[in-house]
């Protein structure tokens, strides 16, 4: 069944009693559940049986979003996350479980992650080495001499789209023992699947492209059959599962994927192109680039003709100030802090995705103060370039 297809009717339609198929997942809400006899519940805690005992554990709801997930990524398994950082942290604990506390880790990657890796992860004793994915020599020899537990990168980067060769990652970290996290909210298994590359383990912020909407919070990690069960079993203790309620937005949400997510493609590719040839844009970032540093890796991995709804650009000469007033003009472009909507969202990431990270750092990772982020929605591209044109000519 192809990619089209299977957004539609991966996860739907169970049998819950004879003679009684919903066409759409039900929401089910009950924390509960058991059974005419005891030793029926007995078998399902002890994992003899399949079924259902507590929503912690399991939800017949969550259940169906995770068979969805799980056919898109062509995984083992996936588990639904109150959000992607829950899904991240969890991610990342499974994979440290029986192996060294060490991760090495792109260095360009969202803000939010960051504090995760450095405050928390690392408040418990865990190493981080930051890297250059795009740099595979450089790749290499971090791995070679930290022999780290876990290797992570996101398949696009936040905000500057970089792309590493995942599938040869994929190999450096399988050589060392290590387990290979990527977060792919950004490409979506549209565009590519981690796991087909290489990886153990994907993970998503469902949030984004997933549900599409922006109206759930919400995880996934999908997983390989060697790390599936460390996952479950670690939410099962500490919990952090996505409600039943929000599963079925997100379910509701992937049907449409196929159709919305192509527009957003679309659309981003065209404000790229019209944006580079703009008097006050200084610079581009977006994969269909040509001239992208990338361009290699994103032509052999990508889906053929996309290239994400993503794009970067830096606003001429522009300090704080300019790009806040930049903002203040939007008219149908949303300033907000997050992207995958039906609606255009700018971010501005020294304000909101990577206020936390020092000034140096920033620096480093190439987000310079006048940089933006825009995640293109589904409206009408020439609405959408008219509105970001009006808001850079207010300050000619």
């Amino acid at each position: 069944m192809k990619f089209e297809s299977q957004v539609i009717h991966a996860g739907d339609r169970k049998r819950n009693r004879p003679g009684a198929v919903p066409s759409t997942t039900p929401i089910h809400l009950s924390s509960t559940y058991f059974y005419e006899r005891a030793e029926t519940l007995d078998r399902i805690f002890g994992h003899e049986e399949e079924g259902f005992s507590y929503s912690r554990y399991a939800n017949p709801t969550n259940d169906a979003l995770e068979e969805l997930a799980t056919v898109l990524e062509n995984g083992h398994g996936a588990l639904a996350t109150a959000s992607g950082m829950t899904a991240l942290q969890l991610a990342f604990q499974a994979a440290l479980i029986d192996r060294p506390h060490k991760i090495v880790s792109s260095g360009s990657i969202y803000g939010a992650t960051i504090k995760l890796l450095d405050q928390v992860l690392g408040g418990f004793g865990v190493d981080v080495t930051y890297v250059d994915m795009c740099d595979l020599e450089a790749v290499e020899r971090v791995i070679a001499r930290e022999q780290p537990g876990c290797v992570f990168m996101e398949s696009i980067s936040n905000p500057l789209v970089r792309v590493g060769q995942i599938d040869k990652i994929a190999e450096l970290a399988r050589a060392a023992g290590a387990a290979f996290i990527v977060d792919s909210t950004f490409s979506t298994p549209m565009i590519l699947r981690p796991l087909d590359l290489g990886a153990h383990i994907v993970v998503h912020s469902a949030t984004k492209y997933l549900a599409g909407h922006g109206d759930v919070l919400g995880g996934l990690i999908i997983s390989d059959e060697q790390h599936h069960e460390s996952v479950r079993s670690l939410s099962r203790i500490v919990g952090g599962s996505l409600g039943p309620f929000e599963s079925y937005l997100t379910m509701r949400g992937i049907k449409t994927l196929a159709v919305r997510f192509e527009r957003q493609c679309q659309n981003a590719r065209k404000l790229a192109e019209c944006l580079a040839n703009h008097p006050c844009v200084e610079r581009v970032y977006y994969c269909s680039d040509p001239r992208h540093p990338d361009a290699a890796a994103i032509q052999r991995l990508f889906r053929p003709g996309m290239f994400g709804a993503i794009l970067s650009f830096e606003i001429r000469d522009a300090d704080r100030a300019a790009v806040m007033a930049f903002m203040n003009r939007l008219k149908l472009v949303v300033p907000g802090s997050s992207l995958g909507d039906v609606h255009t969202l700018l971010l501005y990431p020294v304000m909101a995705s990577h206020r936390d990270i020092s000034p140096k750092m920033r620096e480093r990772m190439g987000i310079r103060e006048n940089l933006v982020r825009v995640a293109a929605g589904i409206e009408a591209v020439d609405d959408i370039m008219a509105d970001l044109d009006a808001a850079l000519r207010g300050s000619m």
